[in-house]
């Protein structure tokens, strides 16, 4: 891998990316509704003869899907190819900034407008060395002049850190999280706790109900619809009554990532973090319990079980397979006040 001189980098900074580019669709009650069932939004304000999209879905009506977008500008593919070019060749995404200035509503056609805002200097990470690369993208409805949105996307591409071969016949190096693991227990010290979450009025029932070994959802006294997160209002009817009922446990994997990197104190990765849906219908974040991270699928079959992480500390974790060492949640659909 060669070095980049900055000043053939930085020269990047301010080139168009993509100049009236156009997205494939219209704003669409189509993908309001995929988009909405996807994260479990069921606010009024996104149906119905006067809907508007969500304002998270900003970027998904600017996406070329497999296929991409033809005429994007050659600044662009200098770039990526310089960086490719000098050892760079591996791409994660870091981060994205939105801002919303006004609604969508189906019918309307996007276009859009990018530009390289900025190319970092050579940077140091654990997953390699390289250059992020920040694009900043200014979205408008056709025919008019004034933008709706901005969407700022940032990238690191990098050339990842390579691992020595091992010798034959030698044990395969630990993790670099395992071993500091287990040169803190050679030298006694304590192991980091979870990090603990913050408490308020608003989910102090929640953690109740957990210290209890009760999964609580609450539920509107007004509509009788079921939430998750537990918020002060009903985001159906807007009612602040409410109740609780207690999950049975059964759930589903409804989506799922791995966490490799980066590393925090207290876990060890990689581990599986799942978008779990309970038998009630809500969802819900945790982790997946009873198989290697590995073998986590979509749809599997899940229970929850308490799972203690240090001495004064419990979680709800979701156990696949056989039957696993946590205590388990009662069975049935129970209300109790809220």
């Amino acid at each position: 891998m060669s070095g980049i001189p900055y000043e053939r980098l930085k020269a990047f900074e301010g080139r168009t990316a993509a100049a009236a580019g156009a997205g494939k669709d219209p704003v669409n009650e189509a993908m309001i509704r995929h988009w909405c069932e996807a994260m479990g939004d069921a606010h009024p304000a996104y149906r119905g003869p006067d809907a508007i999209a969500p304002p998270t879905m900003l970027q998904a009506w600017t996406m070329g899907g497999l296929s991409g977008h033809t005429g994007r500008f050659a600044a662009h593919d200098e770039l990526f190819a310089l960086l490719d070019g000098a050892g760079y060749t591996s791409v994660v995404a870091t981060d994205c900034e939105q801002e919303y200035l006004r609604p969508l509503r189906p019918g309307d056609r996007i276009v859009y407008d990018s530009v390289i805002e900025s190319v970092s200097e050579c940077k140091t990470t654990k997953l390699g060395t390289g250059h992020f690369v920040t694009t900043r993208m200014e979205v408008r409805v056709d025919g008019d002049p004034e933008p709706v949105g901005t969407h700022r996307f940032r990238i690191l591409k990098y050339a990842p850190v390579r691992t020595e071969a091992p010798v034959p016949g030698d044990a395969p190096a630990a993790p670099p999280e395992r071993q500091e693991r287990q040169e803190r227990q050679e030298r006694q010290e304590p192991a980091p706790r979870r990090p603990r979450p913050v408490i308020n009025r608003d989910n102090a029932g929640f953690w109740e109900g957990v210290a209890e070994h009760r999964l609580l959802i609450q539920r509107c006294g007004g509509c009788a619809a079921l939430r998750f997160p537990w918020l002060p209002g009903c985001r159906a009817c807007g009612s602040a009554e409410w109740d609780t009922v207690e999950a049975s446990g059964a759930a589903t994997v409804f989506s799922y990532v791995v966490m490799h990197h980066p590393p925090f104190p207290a876990f060890a990765p990689p581990y599986a973090v799942a978008l779990i849906e309970l038998a009630e219908g809500v969802r819900m974040v945790s982790n997946v319990v009873g198989v290697p991270y590995d073998e986590v699928r979509i749809g599997m079959p899940v229970r929850l079980e308490f799972l203690r992480v240090d001495e004064e500390w419990e979680l709800p974790v979701f156990h696949a397979g056989p039957a696993g060492n946590g205590r388990q949640a009662g069975n049935g659909l129970t209300g109790s006040g809220g």
